[in-house]
């Protein structure tokens, strides 16, 4: 295989892939239209913007194509229309599901212009020109003048939202279930012990209970207790199999 039939095989194989993504987001928005004509009464906004969020996602997907580098030939090819008649093109209408039934004068600009239209291309060019001619100062001003105003909308729509949130809550009948002072100093008891007080062991084997007396100002710590238990029983080296014990600690809070 030479490097033309190579070429030609890998701009088949583009085109073909752009054909499969535009008949994708074409039945995207098939979808989309026929949702917003036949449940404009009941549909609403997160099965709106899931639509949409598939239509940006075929159009994503759509650049990424064209940005490879097998899609750069593309950009040195040109169409140029063959034949220009007013009749009606059947091969043209079934190729386009009856949207260009002929290549007319009037419609091969519009199809295969490759540059704004005059009137848009023009409004460009001043709006560049107006852009190359504003000084520093002066963009920097623009800019600052227009962040203060999207933090003011900013701030106006948070106080709406919390309002709107306690009007809520308010309407419903609904109660705070949680107090962020207690759950900071169940936390603290948590970490640092503080507010625990130690009882004491009710069945504690002599050793431990030393260990524990020496211990009794510290922080309650029920995994160093049963370190000190398992200790006492590998010391005492038992004949036999060793009766189960059980410790039981009061914990007054």
């Amino acid at each position: 295989m030479n490097m033309q039939q190579r070429e030609e095989k890998q701009l088949e194989t583009t085109i073909q892939a752009i054909l499969n993504r535009v008949n994708d987001l074409k039945t995207a928005i098939q979808a989309l239209i026929n949702k917003l004509e036949t449940e404009y009464e009941t549909i609403n906004w997160p099965t709106f913007l899931d639509n949409y969020a598939i239509l940006s996602g075929h159009l994503t997907g759509l650049s990424k194509i064209l940005q490879v580098e097998l899609a750069a030939s593309l950009k040195s090819r040109i169409v140029l229309p063959l034949q220009l008649s007013c009749e009606r093109d059947e091969a043209l209408a079934r190729l386009t599901e009856g949207r260009v039934p002929a290549c007319t004068h009037d419609l091969v600009p519009d199809l295969l212009r490759t540059k704004p239209e005059p009137q848009a291309e023009q409004r460009l060019q001043q709006f560049n020109h107006k852009a190359s001619t504003l000084s520093y100062d002066t963009a920097q001003k623009q800019v600052a003048q227009f962040t203060k105003v999207v933090s003011h909308v900013w701030e106006i729509i948070s106080k709406g939202r919390e309002d709107w949130d306690g009007d809520s809550m308010r309407s419903a009948g609904m109660q705070p279930t949680h107090s962020i002072s207690d759950t900071h100093a169940l936390v603290t008891a948590v970490g640092t012990g503080k507010g625990l007080r130690p009882g004491i062991p009710s069945i504690v084997p002599q050793g431990v209970a030393q260990e524990w007396d020496h211990r009794e100002a510290q922080p309650l710590n029920l995994v160093r207790l049963l370190h000190l238990y398992q200790r006492h029983l590998l010391l005492s080296k038992p004949t036999s199999k060793p009766p189960t014990k059980f410790i039981h600690i009061n914990v007054n809070v």
